[in-house]
């Protein structure tokens, strides 16, 4: 296509005051018809098909969800594969990763270039993994939230900043859930903490209706800060002492409550046994003794005879020697040394 330059430089430079004026429009659009592509209105077509076409159609990876907005407005989801929309302009395809697994750290900064540290607002020097326990103590408690987009509709329009809700909310459940347990728990029941943190986690980004599944809560390494770590073995250690001494305790109870039980039913049972032979024993006697009564009764005098020879029968041997003496004797001296004669005789 020929301008002619010159022309239009002389008509530029016509004019009052040697000042420029626009050209003709109606020139410039008679050189503009007079001005023709190689095979004409075919490759117009052509043109346009393919750029109609090529936004038409789109492809959605195998872990990607197709989102779908006509002048903005959510229409539909596609699934993965190749599918078909309005052209540019008309709709829009926003593909979101639906099986991806997202990772946002606190309280420590990993490895990776990838990943970010989550530090409270408004300081960097304050790390977010400080957090004061049940039992007013002071823990460093880093952890990582795993996580997956559930729903893509909810996730790109329902909450305008996703991600920073997730921290804001993971940081206050973990919070929560720690200001409610002793420092020593903190650190000994960190999976059990991890479980409980993630349900409440996930209670808040379903009501925030954020789209958002918590896949996992991984708790690191927890400790106190550092100023106050010899204060703090020296009371663990001091609690552990404390503790070893009530096991030892326990221990002595334990050996010296059943066994000193053990020797009062022992006593007891003792007691009871000679508490009934004594009452056997006694009941016993008096029924022979009233047994004996009631003979006495009938014949006093044979009673009486034999009640005596019972009784020196009983008696005599354990007197030892006897001497029978006659009750007219008058000198008893000679009997005296008896028995110490017969032993010289022997």
């Amino acid at each position: 296509m020929n301008w002619d330059w010159d022309k239009l430089k002389q008509q530029q430079g016509s004019g009052s005051g040697g000042g420029r004026t626009p050209p003709d429009m109606n020139e410039v659009i008679n050189k503009f018809k007079q001005f023709k592509l190689p095979g004409g209105p075919i490759i117009i077509i052509i043109i346009i098909a393919l750029f109609f076409g090529s936004s038409a159609f789109y492809t959605v990876g195998v872990d990607e969800a197709g989102v779908i907005q006509r002048f903005g407005k959510y229409i539909r989801t596609s699934q993965p594969g190749l599918n078909f929309k309005l052209p540019a302009g008309i709709e829009k395809v926003t593909k979101v990763k639906v099986k991806r697994v997202y990772k946002e750290e606190f309280g420590f900064r990993s490895a990776s270039r990838d990943v970010r540290e989550r530090f409270s607002p408004g300081s960097e020097n304050v790390n977010v993994s400080l957090m004061l326990t049940g039992d007013l103590n002071v823990g460093l408690v880093p952890w990582i939230v795993q996580y997956r987009i559930k729903d893509p509709y909810k996730y790109l329009f329902k909450v305008r900043d996703v991600r920073k809700l997730l921290m804001d909310m993971s940081e206050s459940s973990m919070r929560m859930v720690v200001g409610d347990r002793s420092i020593n728990e903190v650190i000994s029941k960190r999976e059990e903490i991890a479980i409980e943190a993630r349900h409440v986690l996930q209670a808040e980004m379903d009501k925030s209706e954020s789209g958002i599944n918590i896949v996992t809560i991984e708790m690191k390494k927890t400790n106190v800060p550092g100023p106050v770590q010899a204060s703090f073995n020296k009371v663990n250690q001091a609690v552990q002492e404390k503790e070893k001494m009530i096991y030892q305790a326990k221990e002595d109870y334990n050996k010296a409550i059943p066994a000193a039980r053990g020797e009062a039913e022992r006593t007891i049972k003792a007691a009871e046994g000679y508490a009934l032979d004594r009452i056997n024993r006694a009941k016993g006697d008096a029924s022979r003794f009233v047994a004996v009564y009631n003979e006495y009764i009938k014949a006093k005098d044979v009673t009486k005879r034999r009640l005596y020879l019972e009784t020196l029968k009983d008696l005599f041997p354990k007197l030892g020697n006897k001497y029978i003496i006659d009750s007219d004797q008058k000198n008893l001296l000679p009997f005296l040394n008896l028995g110490k004669q017969i032993g010289a005789d022997k």
